[in-house]
């Protein structure tokens, strides 16, 4: 059987029985339930104990390991810029788009504040932000190992981009040395996220009796009008952002766009995997898109490994839907943090399935959202994950239309074959 439809199979199973307790049925079942839910929690646990070193470890490699701007010339710098801005625009639609379609959806508040008392935080109040200044003041972490222990993720990760850059810096030996550490812990780190994730159907089981035992059928319904939203606000991103880039700054229309990718895009969406799809784009970019080889020797497989946009639309929108799950109002400054840290974090989401969830983790804890919520999230997945896979894929080939128009190797736009 599939790990998709166990997953799938699991939070089914967990709704029924939880829908069954709460409605009285199965009342003598109560004590199960409490049962399911610490059991749930340990498994979040268990996920959560991994992100540190895995984010600590990804960055430190992805900044040394990719390919210095001043070696690759204009491309690389372009690339960056693309990347970021692409991944920062689909941040903002998410907040923006997202948000108020999260406010309606509708949950009973007894319910809700019943969930809330249940839920671990790190002893501040849910969705609690420091002051404007204090924020920023808190970027730099004074002690990053206490910044490690307390869970404050943004303070973490300005520490750890600094010093990759300062790895950058040090004589080729001893940082091929150091790097070879830390890519092991990386390897390590996701070797325990995959035995975690491994457990997804029971864990999902365990989360989704008690969410169902308190919220009753109201949490189908918000499930269902999570994944609708998700699901919109990607194709919207794709539709009116980066279609009419490579429309604009590709000189090439969107019809012919559509058609031209359309392989790589079935790939993507069946796989969910942009590098299962790498091999499709290639032959695209190549043989019906003409492109130049830096664009699909390059530029297409950096895309590939490291732009998601997907990610910067699947994290905020989690976020806003487990803060609304747990009835948590998320401050404008609240969302300006989940926003940079989903940004930062997407471009280290780890390849393997269920990678985005473990990814969202420090979206979380940045405004001290309830982890447990990522247990739920998980169980529609599948689906969210093949529209976040579409839309990484939508943009690693707007990327490469925009950009390729631009190089020097071709003078003219463009020009499809056949």
């Amino acid at each position: 059987m599939p790990f998709a439809l166990k997953v799938l199979l699991g939070l089914a199973a967990g709704f029924a029985l939880g829908l069954l307790i709460t409605g009285g049925q199965l009342a003598m079942l109560t004590p199960l339930s409490r049962l399911l839910e610490t059991l749930g929690t340990m498994w979040i646990a268990a996920i959560r104990m991994t992100v540190i070193p895995l984010v600590i470890s990804s960055l430190i490699v992805g900044v040394n390991r990719a390919p210095n701007p001043a070696t690759i010339g204009r491309l690389g710098g372009r690339a960056l810029g693309y990347f970021v801005l692409m991944t920062t625009l689909a941040a903002v639609m998410a907040v923006a788009v997202g948000a108020p379609l999260m406010a309606r959806i509708n949950l009973d508040p007894a319910a809700v504040d019943a969930l809330r008392a249940t839920a671990s935080t790190a002893g501040l109040p849910p969705g609690s932000m420091p002051t404007v200044s204090q924020w920023f003041i808190d970027l730099v972490p004074l002690n990053p190992v206490k910044a490690m222990a307390d869970g404050a993720m943004l303070p973490l990760i300005t520490f750890t981009l600094a010093f990759a850059i300062a790895v950058t810096r040090v004589s080729d030996e001893r940082r091929a040395s150091l790097l070879k550490l830390v890519e092991a812990v990386q390897e390590a780190t996701l070797r325990m996220v995959h035995w975690a994730i491994s457990t997804a159907p029971y864990g999902v089981f365990a989360l989704a009796v008690p969410l169902a035992a308190k919220l009753g059928l109201s949490a189908l319904g918000a499930l269902a009008g999570y994944t609708v939203i998700v699901c919109g606000v990607s194709v919207l991103f794709m539709a009116t952002v980066l279609y009419p880039a490579a429309a604009l700054f590709g000189n090439v229309p969107i019809p012919v766009f559509t058609r031209a990718w359309f392989a790589p895009q079935a790939v993507a969406f069946s796989a969910r995997s942009s590098m299962a799809a790498l091999p499709a784009m290639i032959e695209a970019a190549r043989d019906k898109m003409n492109l130049p080889a830096s664009i699909h020797g390059f530029l297409i497989p950096l895309a590939a490994s490291t732009f998601r946009p997907g990610a910067g639309v699947g994290q905020i929108l989690g976020a806003l839907f487990v803060a609304r799950l747990y009835g948590i109002e998320v401050p404008f400054e609240g969302l300006v943090a989940i926003t940079a840290t989903a940004l930062v974090t997407s471009f280290s989401v780890p390849g393997i399935p269920g990678g985005s969830i473990v990814a969202m983790v420090p979206v979380l804890m940045v405004v001290n959202l309830p982890v447990e919520g990522i247990g739920i999230l998980l169980g529609v997945d599948t689906i969210l994950d093949m529209f976040r896979t579409s839309t990484n894929t939508t943009g690693h080939l707007s990327a490469a239309v925009v950009l390729g128009a631009k190089e020097k190797e071709t003078e003219e736009p463009p020009v499809i074959n056949g």
